[in-house]
């Protein structure tokens, strides 16, 4: 007599199952991001979710370094008695994001590829964090990526391909944040701060919308910077509050030698050709306050915040150094990476219908319904379907008045009951 295995019904903390109604409102988005994007040239790739622990630990990825789930040397390899550092236990992890696989992709099909590239990837990701309401540890990232296009038309095309996706999801008001790693740095080098500290700076910095200006200054001094390179820096921005039109120009103009004046140029470029379009869905600001925690980032930054969701659920930049890591040669480089999962999150919470949805029936078939009579049932559901009806065929239950319940939450509007007696 077999025994009965013992399971764990639930799935790993932090990880989750995805019911059948959640499926279809992800189906359809995943649909609706691949038309978008392809229509702005994008082109579908796809990459292992295991990467050598090299690849992942390259100092290239930001504090998701931290938070890989890695993954045991298999066979002869793994020889845990004479195992003496993690290096002699781990030689593969899941991928924390899509960039990093896509550099290591490039790397190895360049000659195979357009220049230049324009990549589309959606996939799980994992990060070992700590899980909260639209945060877990296995979650889809919808990444588009353009490689080999060194201008600025890049950041145009990516914003542009992001914000008409999220326009066709039902998104209006939100709002695109745009900022330039190299304005950062101008404007730490212009306060005084130690270059080797500017990290240290930039992530308290992008605590301001958290913690406000006085939390920011008073964590700089608390950090040992000097009070007078804390007020010069904290002057830039609250320079910036005073109503400038242009906050670019300012501080351009004001930062003097410590900002090339093409760096701010290229950023009101940005802006006017996303402008140009007239879209009234979004607007697009300059923040000087948006930081971006990847370390990758070489130029633009920016991100999507939905009103009223409090955080990002796009974001982005471009990355002219990451490839050159894996080639010796600089490959310009810039993405954009939609939320998945917080989107899927604000279409439920907002009650977001599915549009232009087949008419979904339910054929219940009567227990003992065979022979000519099954087939004339099956053949009427076939007809249906060619007709474009979405039609389940399922044997009638004896609580039919629950079963009807249950198929009704699930979007079936017309009931069909089939008896052995057809008089019936």
């Amino acid at each position: 007599m077999r025994g009965t295995m013992a399971l764990n019904k639930k799935p790993v903390t932090g990880m989750r199952d995805i019911l059948p109604a959640e499926m279809q409102l992800r189906d359809y988005c995943i649909g609706v991001i691949k038309d978008t994007y392809g229509k702005f040239g994008f082109t579908s790739i796809e990459t292992p979710c295991v990467e050598s622990i090299g690849n992942l630990s390259s100092k290239q990825g930001g504090e998701n370094e931290k938070l890989i789930f890695k993954i045991l040397k298999r066979g002869e390899k793994l020889n845990l008695e004479t195992a003496q550092e993690e290096a002699d236990l781990a030689d593969g992890g899941l991928r924390y994001d899509l960039t990093v696989p896509l550099a290591r992709f490039y790397a190895n099909h360049a000659n195979d590829l357009p220049s230049p590239f324009k990549a589309l990837q959606i996939g799980n990701v994992w990060r070992a964090d700590r899980p909260q309401k639209g945060r877990y540890r296995q979650f889809m990232q919808c990444d588009i990526d353009i490689l080999g296009e060194p201008s600025n038309l890049a950041e145009i095309e990516l914003i542009l391909a992001t914000t008409t996706t999220l326009g066709r999801l039902g998104f209006r008001g939100f709002q695109v944040r745009i900022n330039e790693r190299r304005i950062l740095k101008a404007m730490a080098a212009y306060s005084g701060f130690p270059e080797d500290f500017y990290d240290t700076v930039f992530i308290i910095l992008d605590k301001m919308d958290k913690i406000g200006a006085e939390g920011v200054a008073r964590e700089l001094e608390e950090s040992g910077f000097s009070k007078e390179s804390v007020e010069k820096y904290m002057a830039l921005f609250s320079g910036l509050e005073q109503g400038t039109a242009d906050g670019i120009a300012w501080l351009t103009e004001r930062l003097g030698d410590f900002l090339e004046p093409e760096i701010g140029q290229n950023l009101r470029e940005i802006i006017d050709g996303v402008k140009a379009t007239g879209s009234s869905d979004f607007e697009i600001v300059f923040d000087p306050t948006l930081v971006r925690g990847m370390s990758y980032y070489t130029g633009t930054i920016f991100e999507i915040v939905m009103p009223g969701l409090g955080v990002s659920c796009a974001g982005g930049g471009r990355y002219d150094k990451m490839i050159g890591r894996f080639t010796g040669n600089d490959v310009p480089a810039c993405g954009f990476s939609i939320g998945f999962e917080r989107i899927i999150l604000l279409l439920q919470e907002s009650g977001f219908t599915i549009p232009g949805q087949p008419k979904k029936i339910a054929y219940l078939v009567e227990k003992g319904v065979a022979g000519q009579r099954l087939c004339e049932v099956i053949a009427g559901a076939q007809r249906a379907r060619q007709d474009g009806s979405q039609v389940l065929v399922a044997r009638m239950n004896k609580n039919k008045k629950f079963q009807k319940e249950q198929l009704t939450k699930e979007g079936y509007e017309e009931f069909v009951e089939f008896y052995r007696d057809p008089l019936k």
